[in-house]
């Protein structure tokens, strides 16, 4: 408290982020109560505590001022154009447009993709676009963006694209959309990042031939122009010294541009939590500022006029390095830093960080949920306030090397809660690597890199001599980071926890070194610290390369001057309120830790989960017991030619990467006991490959045949190199996945009962696959599913056949086509619904109540066709559609079932 009480700029950034935190996560008469609640609560809270009226008064307008500001900014945030163009949104979108503006954005291709920003200024609807092609004479818009998305038609057309700039004018005609929203529980909502962006609309053109170009006026956008093509003038510099895989990381390195980093590393990198080193931050910026700093002064620049140069470079660097929210942070920090340095006036690393916040969130609102933002932030206060709790645990150790630990340390720890919440993964070889790695790339490959690109100006040969020591050194990083990521059972994953959870773990974890502190120093020590009342020290920096003290500028505390002594006298400490204040911390700590690490769904309730993947299937179970069986992976469907492969992306688009092991991962799966593969088509197994990566996998359950493509290939190869068992599924097969879920499988028909093999040449190759999907009911507690995959009619008539001729060898009544085993509850219909199965037989056979189809929106193939919907409708079935509902789940307890969707109609 008293970290906030004695800085009034502190307290006002809390304030404000309080105020608008409450009007984003709260609507209607909640908002008003809390907003309310917090004005009372503060008030009497400031009265008993003795605060000053004027402060008090200071900080409750501040706080409303957030709240109103944040709603105000909201109420604007919302599209013009149905208004403008005298349409309702729902005509508007899909229909044919023409739209005259400004690009405002630095356009990305990737493949046969462009991407980039357009501000409407005139806008043309309907048949009426066609007609402008001459003459435009649209309705006069303000203040609308859109993103847009220009599919090249031909390869040529990557030159076209290649001279368009921001600032340009330009006029496309295409089709406006709304972007989509999260269509499974927990996944990304395309339309809520847009609208942070205040975008509300995607533009889909066809081809560069549907787009026009022009100078355009004067403006900022054309300014970013200009520094886009300085961006891009680097890069192709950057790329000319380097080349190969060590261009595209030193351009994220030194740029902050990873577009052109292969994925391989990238992938690594993320695994180990060292992304932070390619997004310009903190450590960069203290790193080219104590450099600059060090040189003018070595030319014997005067010490005021060095500061007010690198005050000048700061935002030059902003500029080159893309202005992400964590660079605008560091920068920021860091002018107000010299300027108060300058002034000699420069004491408190949390005012200044306090400011950097103030300024980015009135200048943008939405900066607030920005994960770069959150993350800059809260590691940097970290770094200032728990570093000097953290020292005196290491001063054992070299001084350096103790320095290092704590801040490492505690870079790991601040920036935990924000990791597993945004990317839900967490390796225990993070804190190792970034000791590692961090330095040699910070204080070797960041500085000598830039050196070798300002002597690349100079003269070109002198720039290629000095990468080569940076490549081998980078040779070096990127081996290291392969063999770490290697390593098996080091990756934790965790669901996301609430935001309370999060709140909780920071208060605790302070709690517990603030307190063992207390309790370590000497009564002298204690005293002393206790007058001076405050967590962290002044600073005093002194700015020269490769010295700690630089680094204040952005915010870090210098460490405190305990000893290990001290701190190993925390047991034996006279003021024992402290210890077991501390010891309850630690024991609280470990137990929110715990319940962090469990799975999103508890134990004790069934679940059924149709994930949305599109035209495909995937259906996670998870049992009452916690077991978890995936059934199918998805799988993105491509027919495209050889000749196409400019076509191809630098990171194609993959359903089981991009939608199921983020959603497994944001459920705390931490392993699957089971994949069933009900058959070896790409929409359902396609995702296999990106789910066998990530997740650990028990048992993989298949249909007894192999195909001979590429991603099978693949597929079989990770499944024996991770020693994976695999049982064939043949009728007549039971697995009890736990006390209360049995899976009887009906299908393929075998006809050998066979066991389970190990080697693929012993099993059949198939072609078409359709016609031997896995098939089998499941009962969990007194409910009944069923699983088709994507069986056709004919296996449908060969399975109730089967079934028929069972129940009569086993002195049961004979079925007559018309009857069946009793009614299952729920079907999950096959092959999407096509025609080519889900028979007026079938369904009298089992006689569903419920079906669920997942099929794509807007898929190409029909489905689910018409006829199969009236035979559902006749039998009584009620159907639900992964294509109108999104994600659809099925939770079972106590023999009751109740479902819920995720997209409303």
């Amino acid at each position: 408290m008293n970290t906030v009480k004695q800085r009034p700029l502190l307290e006002s950034a809390c304030w404000w982020i309080a105020g608008s935190g409450i009007a984003y996560f709260f609507s209607g008469g909640t908002r008003w109560l809390l907003w309310a609640a917090c004005l009372l609560g503060y008030s009497i809270f400031a009265l008993r505590m003795g605060r000053a009226k004027k402060q008090t008064v200071v900080m409750l307008l501040l706080f409303t001022a957030s709240f109103l500001y944040w709603q105000i900014h909201e109420a604007h945030n919302h599209s013009t154009l149905p208004d403008r163009l005298q349409v309702s949104e729902e005509e508007l979108n899909e229909s044919q447009v023409r739209l005259k503006g400004i690009l405002v954005s630095a356009v990305e291709r990737d493949g046969d993709r462009a991407d980039f920003i357009m501000e409407v200024n005139q806008a043309i609807y309907g048949a009426a676009a066609a007609a402008a092609a001459t003459d435009f004479g649209g309705t006069t818009i303000h203040h609308e963006k859109v993103q847009v998305q220009v599919r090249l038609a031909k390869e040529s057309e990557i030159q076209i694209v290649n001279t368009w700039t921001r600032g340009q004018s330009i006029e496309i005609e295409g089709t406006l959309e709304q972007p989509a929203g999260a269509r499974n529980f927990g996944g990304f909502d395309y339309s809520a990042y847009l609208h942070n962006k205040h975008i509300h609309w995607l533009l889909k053109a066809p081809g560069a031939a549907a787009v026009k170009t022009g100078p355009g006026p004067f403006s900022i956008a054309k300014l970013l122009g200009y520094n886009d093509q300085m961006r891009q003038a680097v890069g192709r510099q950057i790329e000319f010294i380097f080349g190969g895989n060590n261009a595209g990381f030193m351009k994220g390195l030194l740029i902050g541009d990873t577009e052109e980093l292969d994925p391989d590393i990238y992938s690594g990198f993320s695994a180990l939590g060292l992304t932070h080193i390619l997004a310009i931050s903190g450590s960069h910026v203290a790193v080219n500022v104590a450099v600059l700093f060090w040189l003018l002064r070595r030319f014997r620049v005067p010490r005021e006029t060095s500061i007010t140069a690198v005050i000048a470079f700061i935002p030059f660097y902003m500029l080159l390095t893309g202005l992400s929210p964590s660079v605008v942070r560091s920068g920021i920090m860091a002018m107000i830093g010299l300027f108060l340095l300058r002034k000699h006036r420069l004491k408190d690393g949390l005012h200044v960080l306090a400011a950097a916040a103030l300024l980015m969130l009135v200048w943008e609102p939405y900066y607030l949920l920005d994960v770069s933002f959150q993350l800059s932030f809260v590691v940097t206060a970290g770094l200032i306030v728990v570093v000097p709790l953290m020292q005196p645990f290491f001063s054992f150790l070299p001084k350096r090397l103790a320095g290092a630990v704590a801040i490492t340390l505690t870079a790991q720890l601040a920036s935990f809660p924000l990791t597993i919440y945004y990317f839900n993964q967490f390796s225990l070889l993070s804190l190792l690597s970034n000791l590692l790695l961090v330095p040699a790339i910070s204080l070797v490959s960041l500085p000598a890199g830039t050196a070798a690109l300002v002597l690349s100006y100079i003269y070109e040969p002198f720039g290629k001599w000095a990468a080569y020591p940076i490549k081998a050194i980078n040779a070096v990083t990127f081996d290291a980071v392969a063999w770490l990521e290697a390593r098996e059972g080091v990756m934790l994953i965790w669901k996301s926890p609430p935001l309370w959870w999060i709140a909780l773990f920071y208060v605790l974890l302070y709690l517990m070194l603030k307190w063992i502190r207390r309790a370590s120093v000497s009564s002298e020590q204690a005293e002393l610290w206790a007058s001076r009342n405050d967590d962290t020290v002044p600073l005093h920096p002194d700015m020269a390369p490769g010295q700690r003290s630089h680094s204040a500028v952005l915010g870090w505390a210098a460490p405190s001057a305990l000893t290990m002594d001290a701190v190993m006298g925390f047991l034996r400490s006279a003021n024992k309120r402290y210890v077991y204040g501390a010891w309850l911390c630690g024991v609280l700590l470990a137990a929110v830790l715990y319940g962090g690490y469990q799975p999103a769904y508890a134990k004790g309730r069934g679940y059924v989960q149709f994930i949305d993947v599109g035209q495909g299937d995937c259906m996670l179970i998870t049992t009452p017991q916690g077991r978890n069986i995936l059934v199918d992976s998805g799988g993105t469907v491509s027919f495209r030619k050889a000749s196409d492969a400019w076509r191809d992306r630098r990171v194609p688009y993959e359903v089981g990467a991009k939608v199921v092991v983020p959603i497994l991962k944001k459920r705390g799966i931490h392993a699957l006991d089971a994949v069933i593969i009900t058959h070896w088509d790409q929409d359902h197994a396609g995702g296999l490959q990106a789910v066998l990566d990530q997740i650990p996998v028990k048992a993989l359950v298949m249909n007894g045949s192999v195909t001979d493509t590429p991603a099978f290939k693949k597929v079989f190869s990770r499944v024996e190199q991770r020693k994976i068992p695999v049982y064939y599924a043949h009728n007549g097969l039971r697995l009890q996945a736990d006390r209360h879920t049995q899976l009887q499988f009906i299908g393929p028909l075998e006809e050998e009962q066979g066991q389970s093999q190990s080697r693929t040449e012993e099993i059949r190759k198939l072609e078409d696959q359709n016609a031997r999907s896995v098939v089998f009911l499941m009962e969990m507690e007194g409910v009944s599913f069923l699983f088709t995959g994507d069986m056709d009619a004919k296996e449908e008539r060969v399975v109730m056949l089967d079934l028929q001729q069972a129940q009569g060898l086993t002195g049961g009544k004979t079925i007559q086509g018309t009857g069946g085993p009793g009614a299952v509850d729920v079907l999950k219909v096959a092959h999407h619904g096509s025609k080519t199965s889900t028979t007026e037989e079938w369904l009298n056979y089992w006689k569903p109540r419920h079906a669920v189809i997942s099929v794509g929106a807007n898929n190409t193939y029909g489905h689910p066709n018409g006829d199969v919907l009236q035979r559902l409708l006749a039998a009584g079935t009620e159907v639900q559609r992964t294509d109108e509902l999104g994600e659809i789940q099925i939770s079972v307890k106590d023999g009751k079932m109740t479902s819920r969707h995720k997209v409303e109609k």
